[in-house]
């Protein structure tokens, strides 16, 4: 073994080490944060962690497996009109609600996965994009269930201002936490792997037995229980919905540009490019009201330039900045010698 692998070797052995410790101060900070944060800085937050269960949906499809899934907020719009129509027509609370919710999009996923992942690459990407805008038009039109193009109201939950975003914050952040367990999981179970083998080449996947369709509608069905997840809670915490905000493609857009910053096919990337990508917006809006689209989108650019394969990969001990770091300790110990 070379001297430059070795020192990798024990670069990513120390990376493991601390990643869980590191996990664990991250979490505590965040479950502490809202007790001395203000109601806005919550409301930051909490769209952070939304984003975040946004993009890790989108990574389980496009990161991992290979399909680019641009239509997958339809699950996001389903479930909250589902939690919104459980919640306001027929009276339950939001725990049944947001649970059915969940259920109702991955079983949708399960339906019009196996005809839907047989297609491939743009085509898959453009289907997406037709089912989300074909679900639209159903929600927007069908008045007697939906309340077509007037929206939907949801029962106020109760409690002031300060205590409903301290709610919405904690029930996101436990969104995000779960989501990004359930990718832990996915990435060193047997479904990811085969995942994986279909992104790299699903033809040899097939040729070695694995059962492609199988698997990609299970990921898929994951992806839509997650994207549905925080659909349900966003409707509640908004108490009203319409089609254009809930099956917004900008929202699909804003969730690749985490994903790809952050690392596709990666268990935290979603969550440090939402982090990166939300509070870069946050700050251009407060500091560049007229300019804030224009400074954003060259602060990407940049970003893009710099970490092109996203900051989780830079941060390895072979990417740009983990390399870095591992030159400067080669060169503080040879001072040191």
């Amino acid at each position: 073994m070379s001297a430059s692998a070795a020192s990798n070797h024990a670069d990513q052995r120390r990376l493991s080490r601390w990643l869980p410790l590191l996990c664990a101060l991250a979490v505590l900070l965040l479950a502490v944060a809202p007790f001395w944060l203000n109601a806005y800085w919550m409301r930051v937050l909490s769209a952070v962690f939304t984003m975040a269960v946004i993009a890790q949906g989108i990574n389980l499809m496009a990161g991992y497996t290979g399909y680019p899934a641009f239509g997958n907020i339809v699950f996001f719009g389903l479930g909250a009109y589902a939690t919104a129509i459980l919640m306001g027509t027929a009276g339950w609370s939001f725990a049944p609600a947001a649970l059915v919710a969940t259920l109702f999009c991955a079983t949708l996923a399960l339906a019009i996965g196996p005809p839907l992942l047989r297609l491939k690459g743009h085509y898959f990407a453009i289907a997406t994009l037709g089912l989300n805008e074909a679900v639209r038009e159903v929600v927007a039109n069908w008045s007697a269930l939906t309340g077509g193009g007037m929206g939907l109201s949801l029962p106020l939950p109760d409690g002031g201002p300060l205590f409903n975003a301290r709610r919405f914050y904690f029930l996101l952040l436990a969104a995000l936490l779960l989501a990004t367990w359930i990718t832990w999981e996915f990435d060193r179970r047997r479904l990811g792997l085969g995942c994986r083998a279909i992104r790299d080449n699903e033809t040899k996947a097939e040729a070695c037995g694995l059962h492609t369709t199988r698997y990609k509608t299970a990921a898929w069905m994951i992806s839509a229980a997650m994207t549905g997840a925080v659909g349900a809670i966003q409707a509640w915490w908004l108490t009203y919905i319409d089609p254009p905000s809930m099956f917004d493609m900008g929202l699909a857009v804003k969730a690749f540009v985490i994903l790809l910053l952050g690392g596709a096919g990666t268990v935290f990337g979603p969550v440090a490019g939402a982090f990166a990508v939300e509070l870069l917006a946050n700050f251009t809006w407060s500091k560049l009201l007229n300019w804030h689209l224009g400074a954003m989108g060259m602060i990407i650019i940049g970003v893009i330039l710099l970490f092109p394969d996203g900051f989780q990969a830079a941060l390895r001990p072979g990417g740009w900045i983990g390399h870095r770091l591992a030159s400067w300790r080669a060169h503080r110990r040879g001072e040191n010698s």
